[in-house]
């Protein structure tokens, strides 16, 4: 029988219980006081006096009221050891994920999950490569890069005790900067904006499924009508489980590459001197990989966007020109099925014989677990990719392996350098002799300066081969396929000062198809080439406004081309037939706030599963989300694919049908029955989040930048994405994180905007300003002298020797 406690043992067990409570709220306030604490130390100065040595002289940072930083040095060497502290001050845990990525290092801070990028990596040997390629740079281009290494760890010297949390979250201490940190960045730009090898080895599965005139119906190349960068016109009509690859675009925010640009000369527009836009689409996430910088030295001036990580503005302009960059899509990779000695598996069949397979260990660290060894197999061609990539592997018959050629492996990768003297270069001339620097990835840029000039170059190495069209895996044993050589500069695609007034690329052909010689034949889908062709047939003089209602223009003339085949459904019932009328009375504008925008894009879903997916039994995530192009392809030229044994369906009618009634039912499911409340905006999420505190709880809601968004997957404000969640299936994942205007009249007058803001510290009043500005397609200038900006209120910076 339990004992009734007295009233002096109540008292103690009340005190005791209360003293307990205080000690937890004191702990808890001491826990939240430490969290913010960690937080407020690592904060970067935005005014005092800083120590930064060896520079030449004082070194003014100016920031302004977007948190931009305008850098006023004595030289472009103390301007890169400034930037490198900066970049440092504000991205340094997303610096340090890149580098790490390029090294081959991510599972010694995030565990086994990334074993798997780690052994790609290494395979491909991009940090070796890296290393290598900084003694073929000219000595004061080394010396730009050495001065950023010194500017970066200048700042890791002084602030090693208040390093980012993310450090702490993850358990990693960043070792000093290098030269090849920053030179691998370009190495992985290569490798996320070159992926026509994965294209290769689609192209044998299907022939291996289909044949190869049905497999060339899934990859159906230019369009007829679709425009080519090299031959700009005006026209008659007026507009009314995740792969390696993919995995490396999540952590570097490098997903597949596609982007608008255009440049207008001076007598098509309302100023009489040029203008340039460029928006480059690549993957969302908080902080964006872009970085805005302004520097001004008495050799001239640059502005635009920077990765942080790299002494140099990727996108912008300086004095004299501007500058705009899309992903080429140019054959740059071949696959080679090499044979396996049988006398000797350490061999593989060569013209001249068999050789021997250059190889090493390599040994990858792994946070919680034991060390994973690794073989790295390379041959004559290239290193053996299917040693570690699913998407090569399947093409590798027994006693096979592939090997990849790319012109991206170099050793002595000037890239680099190339930018670096595009940052200062002052007329067309200038701008080619920077460019024959340039290796890869492969670039299509358009380019203008104030003394009048346009001009388009793709520059970039492009192999020339023995024999074969690039376009498929090929025999390594006999040499008929080895490639000779590249592309002659001279030969690569360009224009100067076009008789039409302008040139524009959307990831379309720079050149046709049957171009010799040969630069490929995968671009992107035309959809967004063909709007921007439009604005150029109905405009008369463009302006900066003209080109930004361009950028934001939300039109899918993917949803154009499908309403006549909507128009031939048979509605299966009542909201069948509702949703057929809402889709075929819509202006084809991808609005956030209507709800045919989220009908379309269920339906065209569904539509690429139920005609390509199930139908091929392949995944064909190489084609995108979508392939609208190859839909519209194939029941238009070859209306009997939709077949099935002894079930006709004469112009896909009933598949039409089906995908309707099949994207309407998991529109119901995710946003209930009522159509009228279904709203694009509710499914069409901007995915801002971060790549560390998003797995955190609290810290993945006060991180979190997400917002609903207009625009769609083939409109020029592109929306969508490659790699939605499971859960968010029409999530934007992909999108313009960074967008230019450049006024070649006035360069004062340009126009710049990134997606989150300049702040990678997510308590910084920088870290998601500019979402709500750039989500609604607005933009700002980078202009102003020291007392202008000082009489605007922007924040001084002093970085002394």
């Amino acid at each position: 029988m339990l004992r009734k406690l007295q009233p002096k043992q109540r008292s103690i067990r009340r005190r005791l219980l209360i003293g307990g409570v205080k000690l937890a709220i004191i702990f808890i306030v001491l826990a939240a006081v430490a969290s913010v604490y960690v937080f407020w130390r690592a904060m970067p100065a935005y005014s005092g006096s800083e120590t930064l040595p060896g520079l030449s002289s004082e070194v003014r940072i100016w920031r302004d009221a977007h948190g931009v930083p305008h850098i006023f040095a004595a030289s472009m060497d103390d301007a890169a050891r400034a930037l490198g502290y900066v970049h440092a001050s504000e991205r340094l845990f997303q610096m340090e994920l890149n580098r790490r990525v390029g090294q081959g290092r991510v599972a010694e801070i995030l565990g086994s999950d990334f074993v798997n990028v780690d052994k790609y990596m290494r395979t491909l040997g991009y940090y070796r490569r890296a290393q290598s390629s900084f003694d073929a740079l000219s000595p004061w281009a080394q010396r730009r890069l050495l001065a950023y290494a010194a500017g970066v760890n200048a700042f890791l010297g002084s602030h090693r005790s208040a390093l980012p949390p993310e450090f702490l979250f993850v358990g990693d201490t960043p070792e000093p900067w290098k030269p090849a940190d920053s030179l691998v960045w370009g190495k992985l730009m290569a490798q996320q904006l070159s992926h026509n090898y994965s294209l290769e080895a689609l192209r044998a599965r299907l022939r291996e499924r289909l044949g190869s005139e049905r497999a060339g119906w899934m990859l159906p190349g230019t369009a007829a009508g679709d425009p080519i960068t090299t031959l700009p016109n005006l026209r008659e009509t007026h507009a009314s489980r995740d792969a390696i690859e993919d995995q490396i675009g999540a952590l570097t925010g490098l997903t597949q590459g596609a982007s608008n640009e255009w440049v207008v000369a001076g007598a098509r527009t309302d100023t009489g001197k040029p203008i340039l836009a460029n928006d480059p689409h690549l993957g969302l996430e908080a902080p964006i990989l872009w970085y805005l910088v302004r520097i001004v030295t008495p050799q001239g001036s640059v502005k635009g966007a920077t990765f942080p990580g790299a002494p140099i503005v990727a996108i912008g302009q300086n004095d004299s020109i501007a500058w705009g960059f899309t992903t080429a899509n140019t054959d740059t990779q071949d696959l080679f099925i090499e044979t396996i000695d049988l006398s000797d598996p350490s061999k593989y069949l060569a013209p001249d014989g068999p050789k021997r397979f250059d190889s090493h260990e390599e040994t990858i660290h792994v946070k919680g677990a034991p060390d994973v060894e690794l073989a790295v197999r390379s041959t004559r061609h290239g290193p053996v990719l299917s040693d570690v990539s699913e998407r090569v592997r399947g093409a590798a018959p027994a006693g096979k392996v592939v090997a990849l050629a790319f012109t991206g492996l170099s050793e002595h990768d000037t890239t680099a350098e190339a930018f670096m003297r595009l940052d200062a270069a002052h007329n067309w001339n200038e701008f080619l002799d920077a460019m024959r620097f340039y290796e890869a990835p492969t670039q299509n840029i358009v380019y203008a300066d104030v003394s009048g000039d346009i001009g388009f170059f793709s520059p970039g190495l492009v192999p020339l081969r023995k024999s074969g069209d690039g376009l498929a895996p090929v025999d390594g044993a006999s040499g008929a396929f080895d490639w000779v050589g590249t592309v002659p500069f001279e030969q690569l695609p360009q224009l100067h000062n076009p008789s039409a007034g302008f040139a524009f690329n959307a990831n379309n052909a720079n050149v046709p198809d049957e171009h010799q010689p040969t630069f490929g034949r995968d671009w992107d889908e035309g959809f967004r080439a063909r709007r921007i062709q439009e604005f150029f047939n109905t405009i008369e003089k463009h302006s900066l406004e003209t080109s930004a209602a361009m950028q934001a223009d939300r039109l899918s003339l993917a949803a154009k081309d499908l309403q006549p085949f909507i128009a031939t459904i048979v509605p299966s019932g009542e909201r069948a037939r509702q949703a057929q009328a809402m889709l075929l009375g819509w202006n084809a504008v991808m609005d956030k706030d209507r709800p045919e925008p989220l009908i379309f894009t269920a339906f065209l879903g569904s539509l690429h599963r139920i005609v390509l997916v199930e139908k091929i039994g392949l995944p064909l995530d190489e084609l995108g989300p979508f392939a609208a192009a190859t839909l519209v392809s194939l029941m238009r030229d070859h209306p009997s694919w939709c077949d099935d044994p002894g079930k006709p369906d004469p112009g896909c009618r009933k598949t039409l049908g089906q995908a309707l009634d099949e994207g309407l039912a998991l529109l119901v499911k995710r946003d209930g029955p009522d159509m009228s409340e279904w709203r694009w905006g509710h499914e069409h999420v901007s995915l801002l989040r971060h790549k560390v505190f998003a797995h955190v709880p609290l810290l993945d809601r006060a991180s979190d930048l997400s917002v609903s968004s207009s625009g769609g997957f083939y409109t020029l404000d592109r929306g969508g994405g490659f790699d939605a969640p499971n859960d968010q299936p029409f999530a934007r994942t992909h999108g313009a994180g960074f967008r230019g205007i450049y006024d070649l009249g006035d360069p004062d007058h340009s126009r710049f905007m990134i997606t989150t803001g300049q702040s990678g510290h997510i308590f910084s009043r920088h870290y998601g300003d500019l979402v709500a500005l750039w989500n609604d397609v607005k933009s700002f200038r980078l202009a102003g002298s020291e007392d202008d900006l000082r009489k605007l209120g922007a924040r001084e910076l002093i970085l002394s020797p």
